[in-house]
């Protein structure tokens, strides 16, 4: 994988200017957006009984290396009332590190790449649009490759709406 790819989602509130707001404060912290995917509109993940998520993919340039990422990440997500009530429930705002260059991490707060992309149909359409040769640094299969095989049936639909 070349590049750092975050993946954002947003199901409580304006999610549309949840996503916006997101960006904005990523790129206060001096993260450079270079690339967007399209916004989807996505079936809640693990806790069905919620409302739908707005997905997009970042590709980011930023100096910093992938603790203080997710640190910022982190930060972003909390200035912007997340509460972390329970795994795979509604938020605000969701802010994961897909991808950091082939980086291959597992420490006790971050995994890299992120677990369960390629399970994930809301994660891969929107990689696929803006990355779809590259390639998992585990697996050796591109983004494209892990979409044909993904086994996820959950809708996700590409919406009109643009950051």
């Amino acid at each position: 994988m070349n590049g750092i790819y975050l993946l954002l989602g947003s199901n409580l509130g304006d999610r549309l200017n949840n996503l916006r707001t997101a960006c904005s404060l990523l790129q206060q912290e001096g993260i450079k957006i270079l690339n967007e995917s399209s916004i989807y509109e996505t079936e809640p993940w693990g806790t069905s009984d919620q409302p739908w998520f707005l997905n997009i993919v970042l590709q980011i340039e930023t100096l910093l290396d992938e603790k203080t990422l997710l640190d910022i990440c982190l930060k972003v997500e909390q200035e912007m009332g997340r509460v972390r009530l329970e795994k795979w429930g509604a938020r605000l705002i969701d802010i994961d590190v897909l991808y950091f260059n082939d980086r291959v991490l597992k420490t006790d707060k971050l995994l890299l790449p992120h677990p369960g992309i390629e399970d994930r149909r809301f994660t891969l359409l929107p990689l696929c649009e803006i990355a779809a040769e590259e390639t998992h640094p585990i697996s050796n299969q591109s983004q494209a490759e892990l979409l044909s095989k993904c086994k996820d049936e959950l809708d996700c639909r590409l919406t009109e709406f643009h950051l």
